[in-house]
């Protein structure tokens, strides 16, 4: 989803004025807030589908969601894009990698949840940042500025120091991770919008998580039609609890800064952490504080450096416009590369901010 190319403008002002403008700002902060709120709160909604297992979570999950996003899809007559991507393999190849690692971390959140794993599960979307910027590192060559690096070895004591407290190394935190990372990198080159994504990946996903359900139902160990109606709607409802998260966020990409969106994204981790340490009673020893509060540092030193960027690159934009007029009555031949040289000064806060916000991930 490809919101607005400046984080210094929140979204074009309506037509009804300044104040309009400033409504439309404060629904788009709602709506952001009110996605990232839901995808803190989804392990309250998980254990509410047992005794179904994880697999059949998924299934169901994926089933329902492409059910659900089929619907928003017609109510919007937004269809030209599935053409679009059937005529171009290599594109259509890559939406069936991000379906297949985006199942892998659907269904391994789902199975955190139920078995009593929130707090590591929300480690994995507090380092998600962290190894985003790492493997733009490794794989797409780009150079840190000094915070980041600074942030990413904070992140790496982090995973020793947890490692030491989990004794093993956190691997549902970092399977989290990486999946989301590999899968927002994917989604970036495909280029589809949030809801548009969401139903080619959920298309893809369809036919196997049907088959595998009715596989269940035929060896009677389906949960769906055994468990009682509650049951059986609770399980439908998994495709709105994937849709809604998903729509209101693209309600709020339109409407505030890349840099809101950036910090909204922290939401969801703490209310998953929250929820594991309060709701769910789940332990942290003294060394699990130590891991979480080095996370917390690194992500405290990559916001710090993003605003701080944004806020350089919006000074040098509006100190290159100041000289536009002057160099356009001076030289005219020059004003367009003037013009473009401001274009490129003001980018976005940075890839720790724009990974997440930009193009999110259907979010467990």
């Amino acid at each position: 989803m490809k919101p607005s190319s400046s984080s210094a403008a929140p979204a074009p002002t309506a037509p009804g004025g300044p104040a309009e403008g400033a409504l439309s700002s404060r629904a788009g902060l709602f709506n952001g807030i009110a996605a990232y709120s839901m995808w803190g709160l989804v392990p309250l909604f998980w254990p509410l589908l047992m005794p179904s297992g994880a697999g059949e979570i998924l299934a169901h999950r994926m089933v329902w969601s492409l059910v659900v996003v089929g619907v928003v899809l017609l109510v919007l007559r937004r269809w030209s894009w599935a053409g679009e991507l059937i005529r171009q393999p290599k594109r259509l190849a890559l939406v069936t990698v991000a379906a297949a690692v985006i199942t892998v971390n659907w269904g391994l959140y789902i199975w955190s949840v139920n078995n009593n794993h929130v707090v590591e599960a929300s480690l994995g979307y507090f380092i998600n940042p962290l190894v985003t910027i790492a493997m733009g590192v490794l794989l797409l060559k780009e150079r840190l500025r000094p915070a980041q690096w600074a942030a990413v070895g904070t992140g790496l004591a982090a995973v020793l120091v947890l490692a030491f407290g989990y004794g093993q190394p956190p691997w549902i935190s970092l399977v989290l991770a990486f999946s989301f990372a590999t899968y927002g990198l994917v989604k970036k080159k495909v280029n589809l919008g949030g809801v548009e994504s969401l139903a080619a990946e959920t298309a893809i996903q369809f036919l196997p998580a049907l088959g595998f359900l009715l596989w269940l139902g035929a060896r009677g160990e389906s949960t769906f039609d055994t468990e009682g109606g509650g049951h059986a709607v609770l399980l439908a409802l998994t495709g709105v609890v994937t849709a809604v998260p998903l729509v209101c966020f693209g309600a709020a990409a339109i409407r505030v800064p890349l840099s809101t969106l950036g910090l909204l994204q922290y939401l969801a981790p703490v209310f998953q952490f929250a929820l594991g340490v309060v709701y769910f009673k789940e332990a942290m020893p003294p060394e699990r504080w130590a891991g979480f509060g080095l996370v917390w540092l690194a992500l405290t030193l990559l916001t710090w450096d993003a605003l701080r960027t944004a806020r350089t690159n919006r000074a040098r934009a509006a100190e290159l416009a100041a000289q536009l007029p002057q160099a356009q009555a001076q030289a005219p031949a020059t004003a367009p590369l003037a013009a473009s040289a401001s274009a490129s000064v003001e980018e976005a806060p940075g890839p720790e901010i724009v990974a997440a916000a930009e193009d999110p991930a259907p979010r467990p």
